[in-house]
């Protein structure tokens, strides 16, 4: 029996899967006084990759407080430290911002559109976080034109990934639908039924497969 079309729908790709790029990406380079801040909000690779329009001295001295493993990762990449890693999504760096003192100086380096509140959250009980939007992400041409079998699989690792998808096809119940963790899974649509990733990285959503 012929084994259903594993989809990955992330700016990674895998081996074993379709990788379908869901994001264009723009890069931003706003003007950064990075010697006003103790640390860093990492959320994404693309935040690692805007720094490198920086001069490295800049800014690589500041730790860095990163949402999952994977934005840690590429962080250590340009040569900087991690403060903490979060568990994957924004709710989770909210409780690692509170272990810090309200006098220390944050700066969060995002993309245009955002879907956690963390930092409204922060700056109500007192802490001082700045934000600066290094880039954006548009859907892609390639995620507009996917055409997909009804019984494949489908891996989304954010929730840009499904909103994209959404707006030039349909998420039908004889497909398996995997998300890397919940702000991913909030994303669908109510009626899809959805395994959710115990590791929030790709190759934890693989592992369901295995």
């Amino acid at each position: 029996m012929k084994n259903p079309p594993i989809y990955l729908f992330s700016i990674s790709s895998h081996p074993d899967a379709i990788s379908v790029n869901s994001l264009d990406i723009t890069f931003f380079k706003p003007e950064i006084d990075f010697s006003k801040y103790d640390y860093l909000i990492i959320t994404s690779k693309q935040a690692s990759k805007a720094l490198e329009q920086y001069e490295k001295e800049l800014y690589i001295d500041k730790p860095a407080l990163c949402i999952s493993q994977q934005s840690a990762k590429s962080f250590e990449a340009l040569g900087g430290k991690i403060l903490a890693i979060g568990g994957g999504y924004g709710d989770t760096l909210e409780e690692k911002i509170k272990l810090y003192p309200k006098s220390k100086k944050w700066l969060y380096l995002r993309a245009k559109e955002i879907a956690s509140d963390f930092v409204k959250v922060c700056k109500k009980d007192g802490y001082t976080i700045d934000e600066a939007i290094v880039y954006e992400s548009r859907c892609s041409k390639e995620i507009a034109n996917v055409k997909v079998e009804d019984d494949a699989v489908l891996i989304f690792t954010s929730p840009s990934s499904v909103y994209c998808f959404l707006q030039s096809s349909e998420l039908l119940v004889s497909h398996k639908v995997i998300v890397i963790g919940k702000t991913t899974a909030k994303a669908l649509p109510q009626n899809i039924d959805y395994t959710m990733s115990e590791e929030k990285t790709i190759n934890g959503c693989f592992k369901i497969l295995n």
